[in-house]
């Protein structure tokens, strides 16, 4: 990286022109255009763009093009560089997921589980993102019981794209979640095999989210991964991209259905 991102400390009260500057999203919305996802690097985007960085198991950067910087499945660390998020989201309450110790200097935590026994409801409008969040059942610990809502798929809109995470995602969906998240464009997706969704299922619901581009995550062994590509392969191109992060922007998401395997970096 070749220079610290300052954070923006943008407030849920924003001027409402920030809102206004953001590309809206519909969720629902085909995107057109070339077949182009650009390489970058992580401290700018131009106008209209959103970088995506993996940093490690379900951890990615989003950076949008105002300079708003999301993390998912915040652990409290993100390499060597001294970035501090505007918002970060943390699931399932695994040490892998989440800490009990974020940076106090981030404006924004967001966890994915229950409070007070009651489901977590998220809409964080940073201006240049939104953020929000689907909850969905988990499985209790050891894979007993049923905990509700102990997972969330967040949501990231920023620059005319819908970006999801699905999480720690234990169960399909129901036709009522579907229709929470609206169309996506860009999906994270678990393909561990076991400690989440079996690799059948996870695909059926990648099948069904539609997204023009699915970023594999979650795998602690590169046999998952290759499972599930080989499962996917026949309708989604398969692009071994040897990169850490791309950039992304509406109108130049890939035509066809695409699986972009990213490789996992900290920032530094």
């Amino acid at each position: 990286m070749s220079r610290p991102l300052l954070p923006l400390l943008l407030l849920v009260l924003a001027a409402p022109a920030w809102a206004q500057d953001r590309l809206p999203s519909h969720c629902i919305a085909l995107a057109q255009g070339p077949e182009t996802v650009m390489r970058a690097d992580f401290a700018a985007v131009e106008k209209d763009q959103v970088l995506i960085r993996y940093l490690n198991h379900a951890s990615f950067a989003i950076l949008a093009d105002d300079g708003t910087v999301a993390v998912t499945d915040y652990t409290g660390y993100l390499g060597t560089a001294d970035v501090v998020p505007d918002v970060v989201t943390m699931n399932n309450a695994h040490s892998t997921h989440w800490t009990a110790d974020p940076d106090p200097r981030i404006p924004h935590v967001l966890t994915g589980w229950p409070s007070a026994g009651q489901p977590v409801e998220h809409r964080l409008d940073l201006g240049g993102m939104l953020v929000r969040n689907v909850t969905t059942d988990t499985r209790g610990p050891f894979g007993e019981g049923a905990r509700a809502n102990g997972n969330s798929i967040f949501v990231f809109e920023a620059a005319g794209l819908c970006i999801g995470h699905l999480g720690h995602l234990h169960q399909i969906p129901s036709d009522a979640q579907y229709a929470a998240l609206g169309r996506m464009d860009i999906v994270m997706v678990p393909v561990d095999g076991g400690y989440t969704l079996r690799l059948e299922d996870m695909a059926g619901v990648v099948r069904r989210l539609k997204a023009r581009v699915v970023i594999p995550m979650h795998w602690f062994s590169g046999a998952s991964l290759a499972q599930f590509l080989t499962e996917m392969e026949s309708e989604f191109e398969v692009v071994e991209t040897g990169l850490n992060e791309m950039t992304f922007a509406r109108a130049d998401l890939p035509a066809e259905p695409t699986i972009l395997v990213l490789t996992p970096r900290w920032l530094d």
